[in-house]
């Protein structure tokens, strides 16, 4: 069996855990947000010294790989790399937005005759980071738009919201909660957490679908921009 290490930095929260043969056996949240730069190592740490084992001990490394924020994106994916360069393990990749239509699934948060998950990771303003996922003949919400980046208002997502219920989650959606009102959806606003990574990661493990670990990026969607501070410095 595997031991993989599950690391969520793509919000404002950081989270890991540690899956030991298909059981999620030590998790970490941060409590501040913007932490990810203090709490992700030290976060593995924790949960490496409560279980025993080292990182040489584990199977692989699974990280968030986007979209969402530039900088909490980046602190998860350099993490990952550098546990992957030294200790010799595979890297795994999971879709943010994936890891949110796990999280809805496991959490028994799908409104009965819900055949839509919308999930939404902030961008700021109106805008998120979305995709439609769909609920098929066996169950499973299989993504069927692609992922992009939109500004929220009254018109979007009209289809959906006619069809039937629609459940939007992300720590976009409670924003979008009142110019997507019609059809009586069901908005849930969180982070995507680590430990909803883990059958996902465990699939990829077991498919030895691997990333090349020197030059996988994180999916950011739209490039950083740098802005100069208007303060006077001086």
């Amino acid at each position: 069996m595997s031991k993989i290490i599950l690391i969520e930095t793509s919000t404002a929260l950081c989270t890991t855990a540690l899956l030991v043969d298909g059981k999620v056996v030590s998790k970490k949240k941060s409590s501040e947000q913007r932490s990810q730069a203090a709490m992700t190592a030290p976060f593995i740490k924790q949960m490496l010294d409560d279980t025993g084992l080292t990182v040489k001990d584990c199977d692989a490394v699974a990280v968030s790989s986007g979209p969402g924020s530039y900088t909490g994106l980046r602190v998860g994916v350099s993490t990952a790399k550098g546990l992957c360069f030294s200790a010799g393990l595979p890297l795994i990749s999971v879709c943010t937005l994936d890891i949110l239509v796990q999280q809805a699934v496991e959490e028994s948060l799908v409104p009965e005759g819900c055949r839509t998950i919308i999930p939404m990771i902030d961008a700021r303003r109106m805008e998120v980071y979305t995709a439609v996922y769909r609920c098929g003949e066996d169950g499973e919400f299989v993504r069927s738009s692609e992922i992009s980046p939109m500004v929220i208002d009254s018109e979007s997502f009209l289809k959906e919201r006619a069809e039937g219920r629609v459940l939007f989650i992300g720590d976009g959606a409670a924003k979008c909660s009142e110019v997507l009102s019609q059809g009586n959806p069901l908005f849930v606003q969180t982070c995507p957490w680590a430990e909803a990574m883990a059958h996902l990661a465990q699939k990829a493990y077991d498919e030895k679908r691997f990333e090349n670990t020197a030059y996988f990026e994180p999916f950011y969607l739209k490039q950083f921009v740098a802005t100069v501070s208007k303060k006077n410095l001086f």
